[in-house]
């Protein structure tokens, strides 16, 4: 099996089509998308129909701190990202809400834990930015869920940590395209980065293909329309900041 592990897509559709079709052409069989389908960009609805696409072809679909908004957003708009949730809710039906709804914080693949932020406490939506945090969701997964291998987004970059055989807990930047062998029995978490809204100052989308068979794990960055994506984003009267954070790819 190949899988294909997709975080915060964020309402991006261009971004979505890119990194679907790249990992479909490297040989993907299922495909994981682990949360924030929406919020900041442009097409929650277009995402959501290819998102429930996939889901029905069997794809493992994750709720993220987005998507929990669109679905019950704060009254007001006192920042940007709230205004974000409440122009996704408005704009979904009560079927993509349900969906929304209805989406799971965890999933198992296999010996793998599947989670938005972090298996500890994963509705708190703690961000995995450093490796005594990834320590804790490790050790999380496996006290609650026998799981030593995790995968995450939330953070919009990507990270591979793992701990050596000496226990200790090191933090590897992955290079795009080259596979990583990943020992079934070693302990790591994976940060997949953003399909949608990267934040490394690279602009192009992230996602991850996880080779379960041979053992191999690749980091991928997709090209794709930024500049049709900002576009849109300026068009439907979103904030300025939400299409130049996609120009900048941070």
């Amino acid at each position: 099996m190949k899988l294909a592990l997709l975080a915060d897509v964020h309402a991006n559709l261009r971004a979505l089509h890119a990194c679907v079709a790249h990992a479909r052409a490297a040989g993907a069989t299922r495909f994981a998308l682990l949360g924030d389908l929406v919020g900041y960009g442009p097409e929650p609805v277009e995402v959501l129909e290819q998102v429930v696409a996939l889901a029905r072809d069997g794809a493992v679909v994750l709720c993220g701190n987005h998507d929990e908004a669109a679905c019950a957003p704060p009254q007001g708009e006192r920042t940007a990202e709230e205004l974000s949730s409440r122009w996704t809710h408005a704009r979904l039906d009560d079927t993509h809400r349900a969906f929304l709804a209805d989406l799971p914080l965890t999933a198992r693949v296999g010996d793998a834990l599947l989670v938005h932020a972090s298996a500890h406490e994963p509705q708190r939506w703690e961000y995995i930015d450093r490796a005594p945090l990834a320590q804790r969701c490790l050790d999380a997964a496996q006290a609650h869920w026998g799981a030593r291998q995790v995968f995450c987004g939330h953070v919009h970059e990507q990270h591979l940590y793992y701990r050596g055989a000496d226990g200790r807990l090191a933090d590897f930047q992955p290079v795009p395209g080259v596979a990583l062998p990943i020992a079934a029995h070693r302990s790591w978490l994976a940060v997949v980065g953003s399909v949608g809204q990267p934040r490394d100052g690279d602009t192009r989308a992230m996602y991850a293909l996880l080779d379960a068979e041979h053992g191999r794990l690749a980091f991928h960055r997709v090209p794709y329309d930024v500049a049709g994506t900002a576009a849109a984003i300026r068009a439907a009267g979103l904030p300025e900041a939400f299409a130049q954070r996609l120009e900048r790819g941070r």
